[in-house]
């Protein structure tokens, strides 16, 4: 039993530490004589009120006064306590550990399970490694990568593994080296359900790291097998040692770079981060199989002004892009949109066209601005007063977002010129902006009835609480449907729920109601579940309600296909108009022979 960090460990960590190397890992600073200034991590700021003496070894934030030194810098930083601080910063300056069998004030006794399971995963993640580059099981997965243009470097770099077939070889392979079923059965390595059996089998695997390089946590992409029966991407969920929501993949390879750009990419998954750093575009980042979050936009903000967005063109990627747009934009960052033409993502455009076709795609992003006027000029039909006033209206939270009145200005008097209208016009709509949103709201469409509570309960809600009352035929739902196929807000939160807790091995009621953090939800999945609305569903009906939303899901990707092709006429002399009327036509094509093809299957469907 290590017992507690002696006082003389802790004094050491005091007097070794770097405090502007240790702040510097978070945040840009610039040095002003005796002190270093940069923009408080704490709190959002636009001028840095945040300084560091290094002669005192603290910090102080002259705006949210915050300050400590730097076992509470990082204590704050990383969300740990006291001692796992102590230990963090001994590591990084080579100071040794020493353990006292008596009380010290400061330094009080911990429970050591976070590193042992980072240590834990670090191994794992070794064994994945060799299994890709060294087994025969693993050749078929070797192949697949490198086929796609990732290189042994690359490979290496990002340590990319394999997990075996057998779900069965890797408890027996840890508790052959004295780890024991307590242990693992809190790991996240295995099911909930059936303790013995791994989470992740016969995929490709990318280990996640923290900051410092640590592996924490894993994601796995199917390879092989029914497509239907398995979800493309399994991630681990959160841990005892990882927050999903507080990570960012690759930041450990991505961060000095972002520091000497000021810029950084969010990009859509793990191939496509991968692919612009072996093109040398090495300030890209990406989230870890879930939507970005205020605090990933946190952890670089420190040291970038400009945020470039590279998620995929689908209706998925666009509204990923759009979200992220008010994010980063209500915590002061500038942003571009990197447009991918002749290829639908960064890995595509890499092996076929080449890493200078990449950066040249990098270096001609465009300002957010202008992207969503042409998506919203796509979308609306700016010669009809109705088009115009839906093209405001959703063109207005960007405005909201935006932190200054110079910049407030600027877009409202971008939006006036191009909707043709006068700037005192679209500023009166604006200031009234949510008298016109709660009218515009109040018009619900066919089918979605509002409740007190903030939930729209419609047909594609009713299914996912339907699933609820028999969650072993959600298995079937989240292999046919992702949150992109529901068009109520609420349903596709319920059904992302659903997903991350059926992935963590846990769909129970309990779990998703502790999952959910949508008070007006989690009220009606009670509701519904005390009532026993559903408790007739069987596994026909659910099957029936898949069908039925994939067509209509389909058909609602077709109808915006059909609006991109309209707004398109009258611009085909341009070439990448052509381009992109011919990937349009396509889309449709195939859109139409998917819906087609499920009538004939399910029926009429529902609408037209």
């Amino acid at each position: 039993m290590e017992g507690i960090i002696s006082q003389e460990t802790i004094d050491a960590v005091n007097s070794q530490s770097d405090i502007v190397a240790v702040v510097g890992d978070y945040v840009q600073l610039e040095n002003r004589g005796n002190q270093w200034w940069g923009c408080c991590p704490f709190h959002h700021e636009k001028t840095p009120s945040f300084c560091v003496t290094p002669e005192k070894k603290m910090y102080y934030c002259f705006g949210c006064h915050a300050g400590g030194n730097a076992i509470t810098f990082v204590k704050e930083m990383e969300k740990v306590n006291f001692p796992e601080a102590v230990k963090i910063l001994a590591k990084k300056f080579n100071i040794e550990i020493k353990y006292s069998s008596t009380f010290a004030p400061s330094a009080q006794k911990t429970d050591n399970s976070k590193e042992l399971y980072i240590d834990l995963y670090s191994r794992v993640a070794d064994m994945f490694h060799y299994g890709l580059l060294k087994t025969d099981a693993g050749k078929f997965a070797l192949e697949y990568i490198t086929k796609r243009g990732i290189t042994m470097e690359t490979i290496e770099k990002f340590k990319l593994g394999y997990s075996p077939a057998d779900r069965s070889w890797l408890k027996r392979f840890l508790k052959s080296k004295n780890f024991s079923d307590e242990f693992l059965a809190k790991s996240g390595l295995f099911s909930k359900k059936y303790p013995d059996v791994a989470f992740f089998s016969d995929r490709l695997m990318f280990p996640i790291f923290d900051r410092r390089g640590q592996t924490l946590a894993f994601g796995g992409r199917f390879l092989r097998g029914d497509p239907e029966k398995s979800p493309k991407y399994l991630n681990s969920g959160d841990l005892i040692q990882y927050q999903k929501g507080e990570t960012l993949y690759a930041f450990n390879f991505a961060k000095n770079s972002i520091r000497e750009n000021k810029k950084v990419i969010f990009c859509e998954g793990y191939m496509d981060c991968i692919a612009y750093h072996q093109c040398g575009i090495t300030y890209a980042v990406a989230p870890l199989g879930t939507a970005l979050t205020d605090d990933q936009i946190k952890i670089v903000r420190g040291f970038a002004d400009t945020i470039l967005l590279s998620f995929d063109s689908d209706g998925a990627g666009q509204k990923a892009t759009w979200r992220a747009i008010l994010m980063c934009r209500r915590q002061g960052l500038t942003v571009k949109i990197i447009r991918l033409h002749n290829a639908k993502d960064p890995a595509e455009i890499m092996l076929n066209f080449g890493a200078d076709t990449l950066t040249n795609e990098v270096n001609s992003a465009i300002l957010d601005s202008d992207y969503l006027l042409s998506f919203l000029s796509q979308k609306y039909q700016k010669d009809t007063p109705e088009g115009k006033a839906k093209f405001a209206l959703e063109f207005f939270p960007y405005i909201d977002a935006l932190q200054t009145d110079i910049q407030k200005e600027s877009s409202l008097e971008l939006l006036g010129r191009t909707l043709n209208i006068s700037l005192e016009a679209v500023k009166r709509d604006f200031n009234n902006r949510e008298d016109v949103k709660k009218r515009t709201l109040s018009v619900n469409t066919e089918g979605q009835k509002p409740v007190s509570n903030g939930v729209v309960v419609n047909s594609e809600f009713r299914a996912l609480l339907a699933v609820l009352s028999d969650t072993n035929q959600f298995e079937l739902m989240q292999s046919r449907l992702t949150e992109d196929d529901f068009e109520n807000p609420s349903a596709r939160t319920l059904f992302s729920v659903l997903k991350e807790c059926y992935e963590s091995g846990d769909l129970s009621f309990v779990s998703v109601l502790n999952h959910c953090n949508h008070d007006g939800i989690k009220q009606k999945i009670t509701e519904s579940v005390s009532r026993g609305e559903f408790s007739q569903c069987t596994a026909q009906s659910v099957a029936e309600s898949v069908e039925r939303l994939q067509i209509n899901s389909l058909k609602r990707k077709r109808k915006e296909i059909l609006q991109q092709m309209n707004s398109l006429q009258g611009q085909l002399s341009i070439p990448a108009n052509q381009e992109l009327m011919t990937r349009l036509f396509e889309q449709k094509k195939l859109i139409d022979e998917k819906i087609n093809n499920k009538g004939l299957e399910y029926g009429s469907g529902t609408g037209s």
